[in-house]
């Protein structure tokens, strides 16, 4: 079976996916959320939405989810959390290399279009939400060497 919704409004479109995959034991649930986001605001139901428990957006990132990622109870789901994000300057080639020493499986990768970065990582939370801002929160923990960005997608993936 395979569930997919789809919401666009003004300059911001959330999806999310839920897909039931049959298995000998029991049936898999992947859920993925995403929301493109804009230059303009987003509505008031979409930004609560795409708010962590500690009043943060997904866009602005949160220190606090990102911490308690690092002391997470293993019984929460795992999410697969994506960011993709610009920025005004280059990020140096031994930045996108060191994000890799981080325990927490982060990737930050750069596409073929030159300012645009990816940004990966796995996090255990009990919503996609905090997994996301948490890796956002990432970007925020190391402004001294990533000091401006503007997120511009973002996805969180449960298996």
């Amino acid at each position: 079976m395979h569930l997919r919704t789809g919401l666009v409004a003004g300059s911001t479109t959330i999806r999310r996916t839920i897909i039931s995959e049959p298995r000998a034991h029991a049936a898999r649930r992947r859920t993925v959320e995403s929301a493109i986001l804009g230059p303009r605001d987003q509505p008031y139901s979409e930004a609560v939405r795409w708010t962590c428990p500690h009043g943060q957006h997904v866009g602005q990132g949160c220190v606090t989810c990102y911490r308690a990622a690092a002391d997470s109870d293993p019984a929460l789901p795992l999410w697969e959390a994506v960011a993709w994000f610009t920025s005004p300057r280059p990020i140096p080639i031994k930045v996108l290399h060191d994000v890799h020493r981080h325990d927490r499986r982060y990737s930050l990768d750069q596409p073929s279009t030159p300012l645009v970065f990816l940004l990966t990582g796995q996090a255990r939370a009990s919503q996609g939400v905090e997994a996301v801002a948490g890796l956002v929160g990432f970007l925020l923990e190391n402004r001294g060497t990533i000091d401006d960005f503007v997120v511009t997608e973002v996805r969180a993936i449960r298996s």
